[in-house]
């Protein structure tokens, strides 16, 4: 599988993604939220990554980022399809993959998001610190 960043020039001028574009000309947002204890420890410097897969072999990193002290990485605007208005008909969405990353509590958590036109999701990334209850020192 080919993997792209989405700043490549070469690759967003490429007919793959062009077709990708034509699919999704609208934004939405995506929030990240890393905590611990129920919220009340932010998680800042956790690694997030977004990706999609356009098609069997194109595999593209829309963003990369690593969260701030309030454990939040904010306004992640992602391509996503028009909505269309009509109540009677289920909105379109485009599927995300996120892979959240903090090497200091062994975390690496993979999550599936929908992103919808013109609206932000939230994801919650919940890390357990890994404790060190003691150390049993051989002889």
């Amino acid at each position: 599988m080919n993997t792209y960043n989405i700043n490549d020039t070469e690759f967003t001028n490429s007919a793959v993604y062009q077709e990708f574009i034509k699919n999704n000309p609208s934004k939405g947002f995506l929030k990240i939220r890393a905590y611990a204890a129920n919220g009340a420890v932010p998680i800042s410097g956790l690694k997030v990554v977004v990706t999609k897969n356009i098609n069997e072999n194109t595999n593209v990193i829309f963003f990369e980022g690593i969260t701030n002290s309030s454990g939040i990485i904010d306004n992640i605007a992602l391509p996503a399809p028009t909505s269309i208005t009509d109540n009677l008909i289920i909105p379109r969405m485009t599927t995300y993959s996120i892979l959240a990353t903090y090497p200091p509590d062994n975390v690496n958590q993979s999550y599936i998001v929908n992103i919808y036109d013109n609206l932000s999701v939230l994801q919650n990334v919940v890390v357990i610190p890994s404790m060190m209850v003691g150390e049993i020192y051989g002889s």
